[in-house]
Protein backbone atom coordinates (compact mmCIF):
# COMPACT_ATOMS: atom_id res chain seq x y z
CA UNK A 1 0.00 0.00 0.00
CA UNK A 2 2.92 2.14 -0.63
CA UNK A 3 3.07 5.10 -3.40
CA UNK A 4 6.74 7.02 -4.84
CA UNK A 5 5.96 10.85 -5.87
CA UNK A 6 9.36 11.57 -6.09
CA UNK A 7 11.36 12.77 -8.65
CA UNK A 8 14.60 10.93 -8.61
CA UNK A 9 16.89 13.85 -9.73
CA UNK A 10 15.99 16.17 -7.10
CA UNK A 11 16.23 13.39 -4.56
CA UNK A 12 19.82 13.24 -5.38
CA UNK A 13 20.55 16.89 -4.41
CA UNK A 14 18.68 16.30 -0.99
CA UNK A 15 20.63 13.34 0.16
CA UNK A 16 23.60 15.30 -0.41
CA UNK A 17 22.82 18.17 1.01
CA UNK A 18 21.03 15.97 4.08
CA UNK A 19 24.17 13.58 4.42
CA UNK A 20 25.99 17.01 5.57
CA UNK A 21 23.50 17.62 8.46
CA UNK A 22 24.00 17.51 11.84
CA UNK A 23 22.04 16.33 14.76
CA UNK A 24 21.01 18.89 17.45
CA UNK A 25 19.08 18.59 20.18
CA UNK A 26 18.88 21.88 21.30
CA UNK A 27 15.82 23.91 22.32
CA UNK A 28 15.15 24.98 18.37
CA UNK A 29 12.37 27.66 19.35
CA UNK A 30 12.85 29.17 22.64
CA UNK A 31 9.62 31.08 24.36
CA UNK A 32 9.55 34.75 23.49
CA UNK A 33 9.30 37.07 25.96
CA UNK A 34 5.70 38.04 26.68
CA UNK A 35 4.80 34.45 25.72
CA UNK A 36 3.28 32.11 27.53
CA UNK A 37 4.82 28.72 27.06
CA UNK A 38 2.52 25.94 26.17
CA UNK A 39 0.55 23.83 29.65
CA UNK A 40 1.29 20.42 29.76
CA UNK A 41 -1.70 18.56 29.69
CA UNK A 42 -1.89 14.46 30.01
CA UNK A 43 -0.91 12.99 26.67
CA UNK A 44 -0.21 10.32 24.70
CA UNK A 45 3.26 11.47 24.30
CA UNK A 46 6.11 8.48 24.48
CA UNK A 47 9.18 9.70 22.92
CA UNK A 48 10.99 12.19 20.65
CA UNK A 49 14.50 11.22 18.98
CA UNK A 50 16.60 13.70 16.88
CA UNK A 51 16.72 12.99 13.36
CA UNK A 52 19.29 15.87 11.76
CA UNK A 53 19.10 19.90 11.44
CA UNK A 54 18.73 21.47 7.84
CA UNK A 55 19.95 25.04 7.37
CA UNK A 56 17.29 26.99 5.32
CA UNK A 57 19.90 27.57 2.38
CA UNK A 58 19.95 23.95 1.83
CA UNK A 59 15.89 23.69 1.84
CA UNK A 60 15.77 26.38 -0.70
CA UNK A 61 18.02 24.20 -2.83
CA UNK A 62 15.75 21.42 -2.14
CA UNK A 63 12.92 23.18 -2.51
CA UNK A 64 14.01 24.74 -6.00
CA UNK A 65 14.92 21.40 -7.04
CA UNK A 66 11.89 19.66 -6.53
CA UNK A 67 9.57 22.22 -8.36
CA UNK A 68 8.84 24.50 -5.90
CA UNK A 69 10.78 27.41 -6.66
CA UNK A 70 7.94 29.81 -6.80
CA UNK A 71 8.03 29.56 -3.28
CA UNK A 72 11.44 28.51 -2.43
CA UNK A 73 12.06 32.14 -0.54
CA UNK A 74 9.45 31.17 1.67
CA UNK A 75 12.12 28.88 3.26
CA UNK A 76 13.76 30.99 5.69
CA UNK A 77 14.35 28.41 8.85
CA UNK A 78 16.60 25.89 10.06
CA UNK A 79 14.41 23.02 10.99
CA UNK A 80 15.23 20.62 13.51
CA UNK A 81 13.97 17.28 12.72
CA UNK A 82 12.75 14.61 15.46
CA UNK A 83 11.06 11.12 15.42
CA UNK A 84 7.92 11.24 17.03
CA UNK A 85 6.36 8.00 18.95
CA UNK A 86 2.90 7.85 20.33
CA UNK A 87 0.09 5.95 21.95
CA UNK A 88 -2.94 5.72 19.26
CA UNK A 89 -5.91 2.75 19.55
CA UNK A 90 -5.73 0.12 16.59
CA UNK A 91 -8.78 -2.47 16.91
CA UNK A 92 -9.02 -2.12 19.84
CA UNK A 93 -5.52 -2.16 21.55
CA UNK A 94 -3.02 0.38 22.42
CA UNK A 95 0.01 0.56 19.73
CA UNK A 96 3.16 3.25 19.47
CA UNK A 97 2.71 4.96 16.48
CA UNK A 98 5.36 7.33 14.95
CA UNK A 99 5.45 10.73 13.18
CA UNK A 100 7.89 13.13 11.89
CA UNK A 101 7.93 16.61 13.47
CA UNK A 102 9.91 19.38 11.83
CA UNK A 103 10.68 22.01 14.12
CA UNK A 104 11.58 25.60 12.84
CA UNK A 105 14.47 27.60 14.56
CA UNK A 106 15.17 30.77 15.69
CA UNK A 107 11.46 32.37 14.63
CA UNK A 108 10.61 35.64 15.61
CA UNK A 109 7.28 34.73 16.92
CA UNK A 110 6.21 31.55 18.44
CA UNK A 111 5.29 29.16 15.01
CA UNK A 112 1.99 28.11 14.50
CA UNK A 113 1.35 24.14 14.20
CA UNK A 114 0.90 22.51 10.36
CA UNK A 115 0.31 18.86 10.06
CA UNK A 116 1.12 17.17 6.59
CA UNK A 117 -0.94 14.11 5.60
CA UNK A 118 1.30 12.29 2.39
CA UNK A 119 -0.33 10.25 -0.26
CA UNK A 120 -0.09 6.74 -0.52
CA UNK A 121 2.83 4.71 0.04
CA UNK A 122 3.38 2.20 -1.88
CA UNK A 123 7.40 1.23 -0.13
CA UNK A 124 7.90 0.92 3.11
CA UNK A 125 10.67 3.06 3.00
CA UNK A 126 8.75 5.93 1.76
CA UNK A 127 7.64 6.77 5.59
CA UNK A 128 8.21 10.14 6.55
CA UNK A 129 10.52 9.23 10.04
CA UNK A 130 12.98 7.53 7.40
CA UNK A 131 13.40 11.04 6.12
CA UNK A 132 16.09 11.94 5.05
CA UNK A 133 18.00 8.93 4.78
CA UNK A 134 15.52 7.17 2.69
CA UNK A 135 15.14 9.27 -0.88
CA UNK A 136 11.59 8.00 -0.98
CA UNK A 137 10.85 9.33 2.20
CA UNK A 138 11.05 12.68 0.75
CA UNK A 139 7.74 14.62 -0.43
CA UNK A 140 7.87 18.16 0.04
CA UNK A 141 5.92 18.21 2.86
CA UNK A 142 8.94 17.96 5.31
CA UNK A 143 10.24 21.17 4.36
CA UNK A 144 7.33 22.92 5.71
CA UNK A 145 8.89 23.37 8.45
CA UNK A 146 11.09 26.19 6.89
CA UNK A 147 8.80 28.27 6.00
CA UNK A 148 7.59 29.14 10.18
CA UNK A 149 5.55 26.26 10.52
CA UNK A 150 5.92 23.76 13.35
CA UNK A 151 5.62 20.46 10.98
CA UNK A 152 3.85 17.64 12.09
CA UNK A 153 3.37 14.34 9.61
CA UNK A 154 2.53 11.38 10.74
CA UNK A 155 3.79 7.56 8.87
CA UNK A 156 0.33 6.61 9.14
CA UNK A 157 -0.06 2.42 10.77
CA UNK A 158 0.96 0.27 8.56
CA UNK A 159 4.26 2.48 8.00
CA UNK A 160 7.22 3.35 10.13
CA UNK A 161 7.12 1.86 13.79
CA UNK A 162 3.61 0.32 12.77
CA UNK A 163 4.71 -1.43 9.61
CA UNK A 164 4.27 -4.97 11.08
CA UNK A 165 0.40 -3.84 10.95
CA UNK A 166 -1.64 -3.75 7.56
CA UNK A 167 -2.50 -0.16 6.77
CA UNK A 168 -6.25 0.98 6.85
CA UNK A 169 -6.62 2.52 3.49
CA UNK A 170 -9.60 5.16 3.27
CA UNK A 171 -10.94 4.38 6.61
CA UNK A 172 -12.28 7.45 8.59
CA UNK A 173 -11.98 6.43 11.70
CA UNK A 174 -8.15 5.24 11.59
CA UNK A 175 -7.62 8.67 8.85
CA UNK A 176 -8.45 11.26 11.61
CA UNK A 177 -6.69 9.13 14.57
CA UNK A 178 -3.81 9.16 12.93
CA UNK A 179 -3.76 12.68 12.49
CA UNK A 180 -5.06 13.88 16.17
CA UNK A 181 -3.09 11.77 18.22
CA UNK A 182 0.25 13.01 16.89
CA UNK A 183 -0.74 16.41 17.48
CA UNK A 184 -1.64 15.29 20.96
CA UNK A 185 1.50 13.50 21.36
CA UNK A 186 3.54 17.15 19.76
CA UNK A 187 1.77 19.29 22.05
CA UNK A 188 3.22 17.67 24.65
CA UNK A 189 6.80 17.01 23.45
CA UNK A 190 6.68 20.80 22.72
CA UNK A 191 5.29 21.71 26.52
CA UNK A 192 8.21 19.42 27.99
CA UNK A 193 10.61 21.35 25.73
CA UNK A 194 9.08 24.75 26.38
CA UNK A 195 8.47 25.67 22.95
CA UNK A 196 6.17 28.04 22.55
CA UNK A 197 2.86 27.81 19.70
CA UNK A 198 0.85 30.21 18.97
CA UNK A 199 -3.31 29.30 18.56
CA UNK A 200 -3.20 28.87 14.86
CA UNK A 201 -3.51 25.14 13.48
CA UNK A 202 -3.32 24.63 10.04
CA UNK A 203 -3.88 20.94 8.13
CA UNK A 204 -2.49 19.97 4.82
CA UNK A 205 -2.98 17.18 2.35
CA UNK A 206 -3.21 15.30 -1.21
CA UNK A 207 -4.10 12.31 -1.92
CA UNK A 208 -5.27 9.63 0.56
CA UNK A 209 -3.57 12.71 2.85
CA UNK A 210 -6.47 14.65 1.38
CA UNK A 211 -8.70 12.40 2.49
CA UNK A 212 -7.00 11.99 6.02
CA UNK A 213 -7.14 15.75 6.36
CA UNK A 214 -10.64 16.13 6.20
CA UNK A 215 -11.46 13.07 8.17
CA UNK A 216 -9.22 14.96 11.11
CA UNK A 217 -11.00 17.88 10.36
CA UNK A 218 -14.27 16.58 10.90
CA UNK A 219 -12.84 14.92 14.12
CA UNK A 220 -11.41 18.15 15.14
CA UNK A 221 -14.45 20.15 14.40
CA UNK A 222 -17.21 17.41 16.38
CA UNK A 223 -15.39 16.24 19.27
CA UNK A 224 -14.14 19.70 21.28
CA UNK A 225 -12.78 16.75 23.77
CA UNK A 226 -9.58 17.13 21.82
CA UNK A 227 -9.13 20.73 22.61
CA UNK A 228 -7.83 21.81 19.00
CA UNK A 229 -9.25 24.54 17.34
CA UNK A 230 -8.49 24.57 13.34
CA UNK A 231 -7.80 27.87 11.34
CA UNK A 232 -7.54 26.75 7.86
CA UNK A 233 -7.52 23.70 5.72
CA UNK A 234 -5.97 22.33 2.39
CA UNK A 235 -7.18 19.55 0.86
CA UNK A 236 -6.13 17.80 -2.28
CA UNK A 237 -7.69 14.50 -4.53
CA UNK A 238 -9.10 12.81 -1.64
CA UNK A 239 -11.55 10.46 -2.63
CA UNK A 240 -14.19 12.39 -0.02
CA UNK A 241 -17.07 10.61 -2.11
CA UNK A 242 -15.88 6.65 -1.70
CA UNK A 243 -19.47 5.95 -3.41
CA UNK A 244 -19.18 8.50 -5.97
CA UNK A 245 -15.92 6.68 -6.76
CA UNK A 246 -16.73 3.60 -6.76
CA UNK A 247 -19.48 4.53 -9.91
CA UNK A 248 -16.74 5.81 -11.95
CA UNK A 249 -14.51 2.38 -11.78
CA UNK A 250 -18.02 0.56 -12.18
CA UNK A 251 -18.86 2.96 -15.50
CA UNK A 252 -14.79 2.64 -16.99
CA UNK A 253 -13.55 0.34 -19.14
CA UNK A 254 -9.68 1.86 -18.35
CA UNK A 255 -8.61 2.74 -14.91
CA UNK A 256 -5.07 3.94 -15.34
CA UNK A 257 -4.14 3.38 -11.37
CA UNK A 258 -5.16 -0.13 -10.63
CA UNK A 259 -2.70 0.13 -7.69
CA UNK A 260 -5.43 1.93 -5.14
CA UNK A 261 -8.26 -0.44 -6.38
CA UNK A 262 -5.92 -3.17 -4.76
CA UNK A 263 -4.78 -1.50 -2.05
CA UNK A 264 -8.46 -0.48 -1.18
CA UNK A 265 -10.04 -3.78 -1.69
CA UNK A 266 -6.95 -5.74 0.28
CA UNK A 267 -7.08 -3.03 3.02
CA UNK A 268 -11.09 -3.68 3.42
CA UNK A 269 -11.01 -7.15 3.38
CA UNK A 270 -8.44 -7.31 6.33
CA UNK A 271 -9.51 -4.64 8.27
CA UNK A 272 -13.81 -5.34 8.35
CA UNK A 273 -12.74 -9.00 8.49
CA UNK A 274 -14.13 -9.75 5.55
CA UNK A 275 -11.69 -12.59 4.60
CA UNK A 276 -12.72 -13.11 1.26
CA UNK A 277 -10.10 -14.83 -1.30
CA UNK A 278 -8.86 -12.60 -4.13
CA UNK A 279 -10.27 -14.33 -6.92
CA UNK A 280 -13.43 -12.96 -5.56
CA UNK A 281 -12.32 -9.40 -6.77
CA UNK A 282 -9.64 -10.03 -8.96
CA UNK A 283 -9.25 -12.52 -12.54
CA UNK A 284 -6.53 -14.72 -12.70
CA UNK A 285 -3.52 -14.08 -12.61
CA UNK A 286 -3.74 -10.90 -10.74
CA UNK A 287 -5.45 -12.40 -7.90
CA UNK A 288 -2.30 -14.20 -7.29
CA UNK A 289 0.07 -11.43 -7.63
CA UNK A 290 -1.92 -8.66 -5.55
CA UNK A 291 -0.02 -9.89 -2.06
CA UNK A 292 3.17 -9.93 -3.12
CA UNK A 293 2.68 -6.79 -5.17
CA UNK A 294 1.91 -4.94 -2.00
CA UNK A 295 4.35 -5.98 0.39
CA UNK A 296 6.19 -2.79 1.08
CA UNK A 297 9.00 -3.77 -1.56
CA UNK A 298 6.96 -2.56 -4.95
CA UNK A 299 6.85 1.16 -6.13
CA UNK A 300 3.77 2.70 -7.66
CA UNK A 301 4.85 1.86 -11.68
CA UNK A 302 5.74 -1.59 -10.47
CA UNK A 303 2.42 -2.42 -9.04
CA UNK A 304 0.19 -0.88 -11.95
CA UNK A 305 2.74 -2.86 -14.26
CA UNK A 306 1.49 -6.25 -12.33
CA UNK A 307 -2.11 -5.60 -12.69
CA UNK A 308 -4.03 -4.28 -15.75
CA UNK A 309 -5.74 -1.17 -16.21
CA UNK A 310 -8.65 -2.50 -18.18
CA UNK A 311 -11.30 -3.25 -15.26
CA UNK A 312 -13.25 -6.21 -17.20
CA UNK A 313 -9.34 -7.90 -17.51
CA UNK A 314 -8.71 -6.95 -14.29
CA UNK A 315 -11.74 -8.00 -11.85
CA UNK A 316 -13.65 -10.90 -11.59
CA UNK A 317 -16.72 -10.55 -14.05
CA UNK A 318 -19.36 -11.22 -11.20
CA UNK A 319 -17.32 -8.65 -9.09
CA UNK A 320 -17.54 -6.17 -11.11
CA UNK A 321 -20.97 -6.47 -12.81
CA UNK A 322 -22.15 -6.71 -9.04
CA UNK A 323 -20.90 -2.88 -8.77
CA UNK A 324 -23.53 -1.16 -10.83
CA UNK A 325 -26.61 -3.82 -8.81
CA UNK A 326 -27.88 -1.71 -5.59
CA UNK A 327 -28.52 -5.33 -3.85
CA UNK A 328 -25.20 -6.72 -4.83
CA UNK A 329 -21.59 -6.70 -2.70
CA UNK A 330 -23.61 -4.60 0.07
CA UNK A 331 -20.67 -5.11 2.70
CA UNK A 332 -18.24 -2.78 0.33
CA UNK A 333 -20.70 -0.32 -0.51
CA UNK A 334 -22.01 0.21 2.93
CA UNK A 335 -18.51 0.62 4.20
CA UNK A 336 -17.61 3.22 1.22
CA UNK A 337 -20.77 4.78 2.41
CA UNK A 338 -19.63 5.29 6.10
CA UNK A 339 -16.41 6.41 4.80
CA UNK A 340 -17.39 9.00 2.88
CA UNK A 341 -18.59 12.88 4.31
CA UNK A 342 -21.99 12.60 3.35
CA UNK A 343 -23.66 13.61 6.71
CA UNK A 344 -21.32 16.52 8.07
CA UNK A 345 -20.75 20.19 6.96
CA UNK A 346 -17.11 21.77 7.68
CA UNK A 347 -16.76 24.70 9.59
CA UNK A 348 -13.76 26.22 9.28
CA UNK A 349 -12.02 28.03 6.41
CA UNK A 350 -11.50 25.26 3.80
CA UNK A 351 -9.93 24.96 -0.25
CA UNK A 352 -10.33 21.50 -1.84
CA UNK A 353 -7.59 21.21 -5.01
CA UNK A 354 -7.92 18.76 -7.81
CA UNK A 355 -6.34 18.56 -11.06
CA UNK A 356 -8.63 18.88 -14.19
CA UNK A 357 -7.28 15.88 -15.72
CA UNK A 358 -7.04 13.20 -13.08
CA UNK A 359 -7.84 9.92 -13.61
CA UNK A 360 -6.95 8.02 -10.61
CA UNK A 361 -9.30 9.99 -8.10
CA UNK A 362 -11.88 11.33 -10.84
CA UNK A 363 -12.92 15.42 -9.96
CA UNK A 364 -16.56 15.08 -9.84
CA UNK A 365 -15.57 13.37 -6.19
CA UNK A 366 -14.47 16.86 -4.98
CA UNK A 367 -16.70 18.47 -6.94
CA UNK A 368 -20.19 16.72 -5.57
CA UNK A 369 -18.53 17.52 -2.21
CA UNK A 370 -18.21 20.70 -2.13
CA UNK A 371 -22.08 20.75 -3.71
CA UNK A 372 -23.32 19.11 -1.09
CA UNK A 373 -21.30 21.11 1.04
CA UNK A 374 -22.60 24.24 0.37
CA UNK A 375 -26.06 23.14 -0.25
CA UNK A 376 -26.05 22.34 3.82
CA UNK A 377 -25.09 25.91 4.41
CA UNK A 378 -21.09 25.43 3.98
CA UNK A 379 -20.05 28.83 3.24
CA UNK A 380 -16.72 28.71 3.55
CA UNK A 381 -15.64 25.76 1.24
CA UNK A 382 -14.04 26.49 -2.36
CA UNK A 383 -13.00 24.20 -5.07
CA UNK A 384 -9.45 25.17 -6.54
CA UNK A 385 -9.39 23.37 -10.18
CA UNK A 386 -5.85 23.05 -11.68
CA UNK A 387 -6.00 23.31 -15.34
CA UNK A 388 -4.60 20.37 -16.97
CA UNK A 389 -3.11 18.24 -14.69
CA UNK A 390 -3.19 15.06 -13.66
CA UNK A 391 -3.26 13.21 -9.99
CA UNK A 392 0.42 13.12 -10.00
CA UNK A 393 0.68 16.30 -11.19
CA UNK A 394 -1.20 18.49 -9.61
CA UNK A 395 0.42 18.38 -6.24
CA UNK A 396 2.65 20.43 -6.82
CA UNK A 397 0.37 23.44 -8.08
CA UNK A 398 -1.79 23.09 -5.13
CA UNK A 399 1.75 23.19 -2.43
CA UNK A 400 2.58 26.12 -4.22
CA UNK A 401 -0.86 28.09 -3.99
CA UNK A 402 -1.61 26.44 -0.31
CA UNK A 403 1.73 27.83 1.30
CA UNK A 404 1.09 31.50 0.81
CA UNK A 405 -2.68 31.36 1.76
CA UNK A 406 -1.78 29.57 4.78
CA UNK A 407 1.32 32.15 5.40
CA UNK A 408 -1.62 34.94 4.74
CA UNK A 409 -3.62 33.75 7.52
CA UNK A 410 -0.81 32.71 10.40
CA UNK A 411 -1.03 36.35 11.33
Amino acid sequence: MKKNFKRFAYLLLFVTIAASCKKDSSNPTPTPPGTDPVVEVPTNFVSATPITTLTSTQIQATATTAGFAAIASSYKYDVEYVKILYKTNWKGKEIQASGLLGIPKNTPTAPSILSAQHGTLFVDVAAPTLFPASTDAFSGLEILASAGFITAEPDYIGYGNTANENHPYYDQQYAASAVVDMLTATKAYLAEKKIATSNRLFLFGYSEGGYITMAAQKEIETNPAHGLTLTAVAAGAGAYDLTEMLKGVATTSVYTEPGFLATLLTSYNSLYEWNRPLTDFFKSPYAARVPSLLDGTKNRNEINDGLSDNTASLFNATFYKNLSIATEETALKTALEKNSFNNWVPKTVTKLYHGANDKAVFPITSEVTVNRFKAAGATNVELVTIPGQTHQGAFRPMLIQALPWFLSLDK
